[in-house]
């Protein structure tokens, strides 16, 4: 008897065929993606349209996928969140304890200037000023400090004239225009003001730095007696300023005296007033007191 066919010519030419097509598929597309790569090769832009085209059609599905992870983790957040409230709430009436605390000192500081001001009485025995004008323009933000008054040799400014704001000492007149004034501020390098401090009347002088702040250097060496928060005025020394005038307040302290914040801001002054030179002023008002009496 013959022995059977068994080899099935038919089914093994399908499987070689199916074999085949595999390997030139895979060599096609090895082949297509090295021609790609290599026309791609230092020119990124020349398939920019693809890239953007391929992004739009992935997008709908990249923003279901992204919601899905947003829930999943809102869901998680609400199940950890329900273990941990009790901390989390603490914590917050702690914040809340500390923002309070915060407010208050801040609130206490846009107050400092009023209570200084009135703890001083430095508006009480004000002379006359020579102009009340609006400061115009002032280089604040500069390594150089100065100012302009909108009031010149017209109104009467001269130059060694002490400018003051509501809250305190400006600076002195060094230039005079028509109708316009340049000032030196107390916060400039070049200018010196004789001071005192308020509370006993210790000597010294200040000394703009140049950065917003004032330098004190005390004229006695020795011990420093100044402390935080000193209210610096005017000695009146020199003539020129008249005694009392509210200047800074101590917000550090150094070898030999301390660094002040001035009290008042010309950037945030609108209003100052031209006061005459202390020594003239009392000059004229001797003067005027001897002709009433004759």
């Amino acid at each position: 008897m013959a022995a059977p066919n068994v080899r099935r010519p038919g089914f093994s030419r399908r499987a070689q065929y199916s074999t085949f097509a595999h390997y030139v598929g895979a060599f096609i597309g090895v082949g297509v993606g090295l021609v790609l790569l290599a026309v791609s090769s230092g020119h990124e832009q020349r398939f920019a349209g693809l890239r953007a085209l391929a992004g739009d059609a992935g997008a709908p599905a990249a923003t279901v996928a992204a919601s899905a992870r947003t829930r999943g983790v809102g869901l998680w957040d609400v199940l950890t969140g329900y273990f941990t409230s009790g901390a989390h709430v603490a914590r917050l009436e702690s914040d809340l304890a500390k923002a309070r605390v915060d407010l208050a000192e801040q609130d206490a500081l846009r107050q400092e200037n009023a209570r200084l001001k009135a703890t001083l009485g430095l508006a009480d025995d004000d002379p006359r000023p020579v102009a009340i004008t609006r400061l115009i323009g002032s280089t604040s933000s500069s390594t150089r400090r100065f100012a302009t008054i909108g009031a010149g040799s017209s109104h009467g400014v001269r130059v060694g004239m002490a400018v003051r704001s509501p809250l305190g000492l400006v600076g002195r007149v060094i230039e005079v225009g028509a109708i316009s004034a340049r000032v030196l501020l107390i916060t400039d390098a070049e200018s010196t003001v004789p001071v005192r401090r308020a509370s006993d009347g210790i000597q010294g002088y200040a000394t703009g730095r140049g950065d917003g702040t004032i330098q004190i250097r005390l004229s006695t060496t020795g011990l420093n007696p100044l402390k935080r928060g000193d209210a610096i005025v005017t000695s009146g020394s020199g003539g020129i300023y008249r005694p009392g005038e509210a200047v800074a307040v101590v917000v550090a302290l150094t070898p030999d005296g301390a660094i002040a914040r001035p009290l008042s801001d010309p950037g945030q002054t609108d209003f100052v007033t031209v006061q005459p030179v202390f020594q003239e002023a009392l000059t004229s008002q001797a003067a005027i007191s001897e002709a009433g009496a004759h």
